[in-house]
């Protein structure tokens, strides 16, 4: 059901059921995907690619250009998931030459005024508070969570089952499964509410929390760190991507509670 005040350029590719109230502006070179709708005063702009049963509420801007000088007009999407939840005046910039797409993933809730800038990737049901601003590059796994006002910088990676308090200013990368505060932004233990919402066991928990307090609390260095467990622990799936995430980190990751 389309308003008439609704402007939708005639190459847009807008499913049947699709709900665009007054006043919005889609662009040229969109895909809007079922049962998605779209609240008043939204801009959807070239390159969008928009799942099913997605909810956009006032104000938000999609696909908007790269805020990056360097960016020449190449042909580059946005990508968001199934399911996924955009509050009001959220921006989403599309990709740049370096990933040819920003993209979030299913079953995510973007808050009231997030920024996610070019070639960000967000995972599978992740939350960002109000107003938390990613600069380009950003990785963000599966089920991590931002409190409010939180900003991070380029090419951070955060890990999956996370939570990043309010406030947090993000410089370094966040390993899996852990709480990130303080400032600087520093270990603050292990995300145990969340995986035990998650399904988690208590075995798989304890497990977690070991690997950290050897990362975190033993005085070793990293590499240190990361022999003495793979020596002490058996393999799993959470001791591997933690092993992985911290051998593959770039920016290095975030500090522990005593440094």
């Amino acid at each position: 059901m389309n308003q008439p005040l609704a402007y939708i350029h005639p190459e847009a590719k807008i499913a049947n059921n699709v709900v665009i109230e007054p006043f919005s502006t889609i662009h040229k070179d969109v895909v809007i995907e079922e049962g998605t709708w779209i609240g008043s005063n939204v801009t959807i702009m070239e390159g969008a690619r928009i799942g099913k049963n997605c909810k956009i509420f006032p104000g938000a801007v999609i696909s908007a250009v790269p805020q990056d000088l360097k960016f020449a007009g190449e042909k580059t999407v946005a990508i968001i998931g199934d399911n996924t939840t955009i509050r009001e005046c959220a921006t989403i910039n599309r990709g740049t030459i370096d990933k040819y797409k920003t993209e979030v993933g299913k079953n995510c809730l973007i808050m009231a005024y997030v920024h996610l800038g070019h070639d960000c990737t967000i995972g599978d049901n992740c939350i960002l508070g109000n107003t938390t601003q990613l600069a380009g590059h950003v990785q963000i796994d599966d089920f991590a969570i931002f409190g409010g006002a939180c900003a991070v910088q380029q090419f951070t990676k955060i890990g999956s089952h996370t939570y990043i308090g309010g406030g947090s200013l993000v410089r370094k990368d966040i390993p899996p499964y852990t709480k990130a505060a303080r400032e600087p932004v520093s270990y603050v233990g292990i995300n145990s509410i969340g995986l035990r919402r998650r399904g988690f066991t208590t075995e798989s928990i304890s497990e977690i929390q070991n690997i950290y307090r050897i990362i975190y609390l033993s005085g070793l260095n990293n590499s240190s760190a990361l022999s003495e467990i793979e020596m002490r622990m058996a393999p799993s799936k959470e001791r591997d991507e933690i092993i992985q995430f911290i051998q593959t980190s770039t920016r290095g990751i975030m500090k522990g509670p005593t440094e």
